[in-house]
């Protein structure tokens, strides 16, 4: 699917040279790669404080499971 997007040339021209990529699609697909990666971890903060943990699980204890 061909899609046109008006961005500035500048911002691509130095998103592929610091990405170090050939081509403005290799390096704008990249750029979107790390976007998704890094909001996908900002959900996981989301968590912090919210998981209830069993004090008295001893997860050392699972390792020698035979």
């Amino acid at each position: 699917m061909a899609t046109n997007l008006d961005i500035d040339s500048s911002l691509i021209e130095e998103a592929r040279i610091i990405s170090g990529k050939p081509t403005k699609k290799a390096a704008v697909i990249e750029a979107l790669n790390e976007y998704i990666q890094r909001r996908k971890q900002l959900k996981i903060t989301n968590f912090f404080g919210k998981i209830e943990y069993d004090s008295k699980y001893d997860y050392k204890k699972q390792r020698h499971v035979k």
